[in-house]
């Protein structure tokens, strides 16, 4: 069995693991109440990804069948205490807000799925090359979820990305409008919002 994912597109939109299967949603909607929020779990979720991707596709002939699914979720752990440390060390404000679904980066279907399906019968490089385009894909699902919920829900665009990229980008915060629809920023809104925009993605894919 190869990826479904054959190209950069389908990754990203027509085989869109977050968008088609539906994996990985509890980390999804419960972070994208802000933008930077989503960008850090994105980039969490693209590192792990790929650097499991390519340790499984290296030692997968290493692996008894009977092991594979504990090794590949300890190849997983692993690669996710490194984002934490990273994290922590460097972005310590921005893992305050997603620290606990940073952690459970280790049980995300999609990385488990990519493991399973493709990490563990391809070499190193398509492994790793699978692993940022269903990672990308992911992430454009966050960010897009992560712009509409912080300016329906805050009224603000690119609020708090200095804690991200430090103090140079301060100023880039917008104020769209003032205040905002409580409900965009609570977990109800987050699955209303995110069935909108699946919706407005079905449809623009049925042309």
């Amino acid at each position: 069995m190869t990826a479904p994912a054959t190209t950069w597109r389908s990754a990203i939109w027509t085989d869109n693991a977050a968008a088609v299967g539906l994996l990985g949603l509890c980390p999804l909607l419960a972070v994208s109440h802000s933008l930077v929020n989503a960008l850090g779990l994105a980039i969490a979720t693209i590192i792990v990804l790929t650097g499991s991707n390519m340790v499984i596709a290296a030692v997968r002939n290493l692996i008894p069948s009977s092991a594979r699914l504990p090794a590949y979720m300890l190849v997983i752990a692993g690669f996710t205490t490194i984002v934490v440390l990273l994290l922590q060390a460097f972005a310590f404000d921005l893992y305050q807000r997603i620290a606990l679904f940073i952690q459970i980066i280790v049980t995300n279907c999609v990385i488990l799925a990519r493991a399973e399906r493709v990490a563990s019968r391809v070499g190193v490089i398509a492994a790793g090359v699978d692993g940022m385009k269903t990672g990308l894909g992911f992430a454009v699902v966050l960010i897009a979820l992560g712009i509409t919920r912080e300016i329906i829900g805050h009224g603000t665009l690119l609020a708090d990305m200095d804690l991200v990229f430090g103090q140079l980008v301060v100023g880039w915060r917008v104020d769209v409008f003032d205040g905002g629809v409580l409900v965009a920023a609570l977990p109800p809104g987050a699955f209303i919002l995110f069935g909108l925009l699946l919706a407005a993605r079905n449809a623009m894919i049925r042309g």
